[in-house]
């Protein structure tokens, strides 16, 4: 015999946790995959805030953080591989579509020395 159980969907706080909480969250793994090439991810609080908004409101609840990070992020994905990009910092328009996440850059000197090192 089926078994019929409601589902109630997850508010803004409950998948803000899931981006944040577990010890290999999604947000922790697209740090880890920028760490390896010296670059700093951050997310700001509205970000994390309209990543959820948009999961809700696609309706694809936690199962649809993914993809919406990655669309955020893919072009930055591709631009810090080889670059002088030191930090990328996700805002809630970056999530939105309406402007790339800002980025920061190295000095010249601590890029030369880097280069020095590596060679």
């Amino acid at each position: 015999m089926p078994v019929a159980v409601p589902l109630m969907s997850l508010d803004r706080e409950a998948l803000v946790a899931i981006l944040t909480k577990p010890k290999n969250s999604i947000i922790a793994q697209y740090k880890y995959l920028l760490e390896l090439d010296d670059c700093k991810l951050t997310f700001t609080k509205d970000s994390l805030d309209a990543i959820a908004d948009l999961a809700i409101q696609k309706r694809t609840g936690a199962r649809g953080l993914r993809s919406i990070l990655e669309s955020a992020l893919m072009d930055v994905m591709f631009e810090v591989p080889g670059s002088d990009i030191c930090e990328v910092i996700v805002t809630r328009e970056s999530v939105e579509g309406s402007c790339n996440p800002e980025q920061k850059f190295r000095e010249k000197a601590e890029v030369i020395s880097q280069q020095a090192v590596t060679v």
